[in-house]
């Protein structure tokens, strides 16, 4: 695993000149556990890069949709059937209402869009505003009125129609409140329409057909782009017939000229490829999986991290604040956890073992054992992430159960409303863990995970498993969380978990087999000879790998690091390269 040496310079690099504005873009972010305005990993990841922003002070403005009836509320029946709830809120309760007002051309007429702003403050006092645009406003027609109300609903129409409205409109937002963003950042494609503004500000009269390679060119220095998807499919894609009637016959007809179609469909992905200096996947490994998918483009690598203050429970907060006092602005000093006593580090997990448990109680009813080991199992259901891979054999769960006198396993997870068969996989973990119900076995599917239960639990288990299937975990951020808190995982060599997994020092690998039964094989094994024992038998032993979780990933794995990646490698590498010079001509002065 390596560390890489450039994250120091942030402190000392002057990113907070005029001409430093970033504009970020993602269709979800996770701003508050009170605002349903993200799904999953993607909202999170952009909220916690948005909190480290403000920590550092960067000059940077967010934008996304505002998401009025929010994602949606997860409640599933005692056979484990899904049923999605609205969670509609009002932005006017708690938001400022900015004046300006712009339009969107979508079919043919005007849709004018507004912006509520949220100012984020980071840990140091400083601010960043997120604007909200949003399209409920009696000028427009009924059916543009809704266009901002759902995240990731309706059909395809809706999404393109979305699309445009954040990423031209964010754009068009930005500069009618006076902003001049020397970089836009497309955290995913769904923001690449904001290329469309940019090319319409490029030439006169904002003519799209007069674009040449040279205006492309122009545009490609102010456009940093993150890819979070390895799976083709999961890319948005338009037929033509769409595009030219939503975007219009100029639009449509530039994108494609411009080699942003592929497969006669207009790709969201391709258009933000096409228009990009700076390209990165989310992890080593998805660097190079998105390296195989797009061969003709240069495509780097910036591993997610996590927001460390927030995803750090109160117990380990507290610990981290007697014993590393500057861990909030320097999540480096995380490194230094090496040194805190062991006991702290168990006293501080056991708090948050019996928060999570008395969750679990509220829930169901069930107060489950605090001595007894617990393993969480907790992200978005879609099939490639196999939530029922442990139930492979499920008689081995029993004996392990039986053998150490106790297993208690937590599940949560939405899935897509509109994703049959990951419901279907909810389903049949909920029927397979009723099965299973023993007197030493428990195992629970907590409904609507979210925001404060995700936290309780990458906190609160002993053990994080994951095991998606090879190679579609672009990177993976909740294991991440449970380092923070001191919880080692077990889990698939994809994602982060390639350059975060030292076996037995920060969890276990589960090494890639062809046959799946080979590697639930292996997870039961891994449980029964390694772990279980360790956890019962060595408590010493395992409280000294939590604390090396810490050490060694979380003090890496944040989104601290992160950004400053972002900074020198992606919005502002000419800074970077001067002041590398300045403090060489510096040393050598001397």
């Amino acid at each position: 695993m390596s560390f890489p040496i450039q994250t120091h310079e942030l402190a000392s690099l002057d990113i907070c000149d005029e001409t430093s504005q970033v504009a970020y873009f993602s269709m979800e972010i996770a701003i508050l556990p009170s605002m349903p305005t993200y799904s999953g990993g993607l909202g999170v990841l952009a909220g916690d890069t948005l909190r480290s922003a403000a920590d550092r002070g960067l000059r940077l403005a967010a934008v996304t949709l505002v998401h009025r009836k929010g994602y949606f509320r997860q409640v599933l029946g005692e056979d484990g059937v899904q049923t999605a709830v609205e969670q509609p809120w009002s932005p006017q309760d708690s938001l400022f209402e900015e004046s300006a007002r712009v339009s969107v051309v979508i079919e043919g007429r005007p849709v004018v869009v507004r912006a509520w702003r949220f100012d984020m403050e980071g840990v140091t006092g400083k601010v960043i505003p997120i604007y909200m645009l949003d399209t409920d406003l009696p000028e427009n027609e009924e059916s543009d009125r809704r266009l901002t109300d759902y995240l990731y609903g309706g059909d395809s129409d809706y999404r393109l129609r979305q699309e445009a409205v954040l990423g031209i409109g964010g754009a068009l937002m930005l500069y009618a409140l006076g902003y001049e963003p020397a970089v836009f950042h497309m955290n995913e494609g769904h923001a690449a329409l904001l290329t469309v503004a940019l090319m319409k500000r490029q030439v006169p009269a904002g003519q799209l057909s007069a674009i040449s390679d040279a205006d492309v060119n122009a545009i490609r220095e102010h456009c940093v782009f993150t890819t979070h998807t390895p799976v083709p499919a999961g890319h948005d894609r338009f037929s033509m017939e769409q595009a030219k009637r939503i975007l219009g016959e100029d639009c449509a007809g530039t994108l494609e000229r411009l080699g942003c179609c592929h497969e006669n469909l207009l790709n969201m992905t391709y258009i933000a490829l096409r228009f990009s200096r700076f390209v990165n996947g989310v992890a080593m490994q998805h660097g190079i999986v998105s390296r195989v998918m797009f061969p003709e483009y240069k495509i780097d690598a910036i591993t997610n991290g996590v927001h460390a203050a927030t995803w750090t429970a109160s117990s380990f907060q507290a610990v981290f604040d007697h014993a590393l006092p500057r861990w909030r602005t320097d999540n480096l000093a995380l490194r230094y956890a090496i040194d805190i006593p062991e006991d702290d580090i168990a006293a501080a997990h056991d708090v948050s073992k019996r928060i999570l448990l008395s969750e679990v109680e509220k829930r169901t009813g069930v107060l489950l054992d605090a001595n007894v080991f617990t393993i969480g199992f907790a992200r978005r259901v879609a099939t490639y992430k196999r939530a029922d891979l442990l139930f492979s054999q499920p008689e081995r769960i029993v004996e392990l159960a039986d053998k150490f006198g106790g297993l208690q396993i937590l599940y949560a997870g939405k899935a897509h409303p509109a994703d049959d068969p990951g419901k279907a996989l909810i389903r049949r973990v909920v029927e397979l863990a009723k099965g299973l119900e023993s007197g030493k076995l428990h195992i629970f599917y907590l409904e609507n995970y979210e925001w404060t239960l995700g936290s309780m639990m990458t906190a609160g288990v002993d053990l994080w498993l994951n095991n998606p299937k090879r190679p579609y975990e672009a990177s993976g951020t909740s294991g991440m969380k449970a380092a923070l808190n001191g919880v080692p995982s077990l889990s698939v060599l994809d994602g982060w978990w390639i350059e975060g997994c030292i076996d037995g020092v920060t969890g276990w690998a589960i090494p890639d087999f062809e046959e799946e039964a080979q590697e639930s094989a292996s997870i039961y094994d891994q449980l029964e000879k390694t772990i279980l024992p360790m956890y019962y038998q060595q408590p010493k032993v395992w409280h000294g790998i939590m604390r090396s979780t810490i050490a060694l990933n979380g003090s890496f794995f944040n989104t601290q690091r992160m950004l400053g990646q972002y900074v020198l490698n992606a919005y502002f590498p000419q800074k970077r390269m001067d002041f590398s010079a300045a403090a060489l001509e510096h040393a050598l002065a001397r």
